[in-house]
């Protein structure tokens, strides 16, 4: 028989780390407030990319990979635990799961603290969507004690970018909310200092905080998200939990977990927003040697080049070559 396929052996991996959690229901560290809602509730999970071209039209992945999201993983956990923090440093498993897509690390850290801190109730995941658009799902528990949701989703290809929602509460007082729909924006693990989708691996050092990506920030023309006309970048994901039912004792045993390619992908119904890019060129190179006659007006010409073309009604190009009139020096 062949070697089981990363996907499965992944797969197989989280269904034994849900074993070990599914069932655990300890107290919170720190005596944080509780929710005081039915002890259990079953939630489904649903992303979906909205990563067009249309919408992100600069430098948009077409091949080698062509744009699409990982599988998405996550945790059900108590106010003790952070998986990411906007603003703190991304942990070793955070940031072997960011550039590289590998969960092994992310998901050791998730066990330690369901084993020893009690803070990780259960672990999710749902399968990778194989473009910039479509869906994917899974399903979740919560218990009253561990209300809180985090999860991530890499970028695919980006040097150390991901989106996801970092403890989002499912409890308010004392009941589930019904339904929780957030727009999703790229965030930099600050572990890898590439500003493009396909910058090739250039390790941050020091590390840096976990940031925003957002429409002027980084503030360099190469990145890839930099879209200095627009006031903040259109959602590229979004992200909808909604309440299945209340549960009164956990699940018997953990779900089966598929983490390929996921066969739910879906269109997106609506239109994608269309983000106007300006046309980008490069500095003027130095201007070119005088040419004409001696003793007469010459000229000398200087050129440039274009970075980018305009997309969606966007800026056009300016003028690439420039001449302007000069002397002939080193006439004989």
């Amino acid at each position: 028989m062949g070697s089981p396929s990363p996907a499965a052996a992944w797969g197989g991996a989280l269904w034994a780390l849900l074993a070990t959690l599914g069932c655990s229901a300890g107290q919170p560290l720190g005596g944080e407030a509780m929710c005081t809602a039915q002890p259990l509730a079953k939630y489904s999970i649903t992303f979906t990319g909205k990563w067009t071209q249309a919408s992100f039209p600069k430098q948009y992945p077409m091949f080698r990979p062509p744009a699409q999201w990982s599988p998405l993983l996550g945790a059900v956990h108590s106010p003790d635990y952070s998986l990411w923090r906007k603003g703190q440093y991304a942990s070793n498993g955070l940031r072997e799961f960011a550039e590289r897509g590998e969960a092994w690390a992310l998901m050791r850290e998730m066990e330690a603290a369901g084993e020893k801190l009690q803070s990780v109730h259960s672990v999710f995941s749902a399968p990778a969507v194989p473009s910039g658009t479509g869906q994917t799902s899974a399903q979740l528990e919560a218990h009253s004690r561990h209300s809180l949701v985090s999860f991530v989703v890499r970028i695919v290809p980006s040097p150390d970018w991901f989106v996801g929602v970092e403890s989002m509460d499912l409890c308010d007082g004392g009941r589930w909310r019904e339904q929780v729909a957030v727009d999703l924006h790229p965030y930099d693990a600050g572990t890898d200092s590439g500003f493009t989708f396909s910058s090739p691996k250039f390790a941050t050092v020091p590390q840096d905080t976990v940031t925003e990506i957002t429409a002027s920030s980084p503030s360099h023309p190469v990145n890839s998200f930099y879209y200095p006309r627009l006031k903040s970048l259109p959602p590229i994901a979004t992200v909808t939990l909604t309440l299945a039912r209340l549960l009164h004792s956990p699940r018997a045993f953990p779900p089966a977990l598929d983490l390929g390619v996921g066969g739910n992908e879906v269109a997106n119904s609506l239109p994608a927003p269309e983000t106007p890019l300006d046309c980008e060129v490069s500095l003027w190179s130095s201007w070119g040697l005088c040419a004409g006659p001696c003793g007469r007006p010459g000229a000398k010409s200087r050129t440039r080049y274009v970075h980018s073309r305009p997309a969606n009604h966007g800026a056009p190009c300016p003028a690439l070559e420039e001449e302007a009139p000069c002397v002939p020096d080193n006439c004989v």
